[in-house]
């Protein structure tokens, strides 16, 4: 989860499962705000409202008489995180050996040898050169209607470091009231 986009992109998915379940087809629904306000709880609340109406669900402005969605949200920290991505030029290396090995049987006619640029570049641009990262979220989507949740949806994406804010509330800042000058 890089941006924006990708909270509309879960609250699209979400919304065509929900409209899909044949137990909430018909139900109005109700979107329960986050318990915590969050860049992402205030843009998903309005993104899943929008997805929602968009694919002809009736979603109400109130609880009564509706089944309720809400949504937990679990920022996930790793500790002592190995590595997650293939060394550089690990896919190179695999398809050489699968080219090279097959070379024999195929008397220097061998289509494998095709794979190695596919896989140079596959090294080369497919997120070695990006930072790994120890963080992840949980986003669960639940629905219950009469104290039964009738509809439950995790999803795990891993998010840069710098954006786990996008996720927790703000820490509180104390302040030290006194009625001394």
């Amino acid at each position: 989860m890089q941006a924006a986009h990708h909270w509309d992109v879960l609250a699209q998915h979400q919304a065509e499962l929900l409209t899909q379940n044949d137990l909430l087809k018909s139900q109005p629904l109700y979107i329960k705000g986050a318990d915590q306000v969050t860049p992402f709880s205030t843009a998903f609340d309005s993104l899943l409202t929008s997805q929602l109406v968009e694919k002809g669900a009736y979603v109400k402005t109130s609880a009564a008489q509706a089944a309720q969605i809400s949504y937990k949200v679990q920022v996930v920290k790793h500790d002592d995180r190995g590595a997650i991505r293939p060394p550089k030029g690990a896919l190179t290396a695999l398809a050489t050996g699968i080219a090279v090995a097959t070379i024999p049987f195929n008397h220097w006619g061998e289509p494998a040898l095709a794979l190695l640029p596919a896989a140079g570049a596959a090294d080369l641009f497919g997120g070695n050169l990006t930072s790994e990262t120890d963080q992840e979220v949980v986003i669960t989507t639940q629905v219950t209607m009469a104290d039964q949740v009738v509809y439950s949806n995790s999803s795990i994406y891993y998010i840069n470091p710098g954006d786990n804010g996008h996720y927790k509330p703000a820490p509180v800042k104390n302040v030290n009231v006194s009625n001394e000058w």
